[in-house]
C-alpha cells in the first residue's frame, strides 16, 4: 500500500482538476498528510487549497519536492520537469495521478 509511512504528498500540476480534487480529499482527512503542490500558474483552485492547508508554489522548480515522500504528477507533466527529474534523482516515488487516486480508494474500503 503506497499510505504507509508516506506523510508528504506534493503534487505537480496541482490547481488541475483532477489533481486538485485528490489533493482535496488528502486535505480533508486533517493531519494525516501534509500537501504541497505546483503549477504554472496561481488560480482559485491554489487558493482554495493554500485556504485548506496546502502549501503551493507558482512555477515548478526543483526544491518545491523538499521533503516529499511521494511524487504525484497528471499526464499532462513531462518527464523533464524540474520537480520530475528531482524526485527520480532523489530516488522519491513518481507516481501518475490515477495511481494516487486509486491508492486513495483502497483507503475507503
Amino acid at each position: 500500500m503506497l499510505f504507509r509511512g508516506v506523510r508528504h504528498i506534493h503534487f505537480v500540476g496541482i490547481g488541475g482538476i483532477g489533481m486538485s480534487g485528490i489533493a482535496e480529499v488528502l486535505l480533508s482527512l486533517g493531519e494525516s498528510f501534509r500537501v504541497t503542490g505546483s503549477d504554472l500558474k496561481r488560480s482559485a483552485i491554489t487558493d482554495r487549497l493554500e485556504s485548506m492547508g496546502a502549501s503551493v508554489w507558482e512555477g515548478h522548480r526543483a526544491e518545491n519536492i523538499t521533503g516529499a515522500d511521494v511524487v504525484v504528477c497528471s499526464s499532462a507533466v513531462r518527464d523533464d520537469n524540474p520537480e520530475v527529474m528531482a524526485a527520480r534523482h532523489s530516488k522519491i516515488p513518481v507516481i501518475p495521478r490515477a495511481e494516487m487516486l486509486a491508492e486513495l480508494m483502497r483507503l475507503y474500503r
